[in-house]
């Protein structure tokens, strides 16, 4: 779990880095066809930086990836799919995570369920681990 976590942990804290400055961007942003430009724009700069090494996780990995981004942004992964690319999208993504035993939805709870999760990333974040 730990050599997993460690793995996922960093592309989490680029997503929710990356996430918070598109929000402030498009809070300036009043067109809706410049916004959707912006999105896709931000879309194509993350793939071509990150796809490669993201597709490499394993499935496990994925999975806390996908908590972690909810730890970072305080929004599920769903959530931010839906917002930004669409209802249907998300509902699309949503489907394949679901084939490879993933779940888009899934909240992170550092209190119960994730709490080992939890520890491990304080441990990363002091140095410790």
């Amino acid at each position: 779990l730990i050599r997993n976590v460690k793995k996922a942990y960093p592309y989490a804290k680029v997503a929710g880095v990356k996430l918070k400055e598109l929000d402030d961007h498009l809070a300036t942003i009043k067109d809706e066809k410049e916004q959707q430009a912006y999105i896709d724009q931000a879309e194509e700069e993350i793939m071509a930086e990150f796809e490669k090494e993201v597709k490499k996780l394993t499935v496990s990995q994925g999975i806390i990836l996908v908590k972690l981004i909810d730890r970072e942004t305080g929004r599920t992964s769903y959530q931010v799919i839906k917002e930004l690319k669409g209802g249907f999208t998300a509902f699309f993504w949503q489907g394949i995570a679901r084939i490879f035993g993933n779940n888009l939805k899934a909240e992170y709870d550092p209190e119960d369920a994730d709490r080992v999760i939890e520890d491990i990333v304080l441990g990363i974040e002091a140095g410790f681990i």
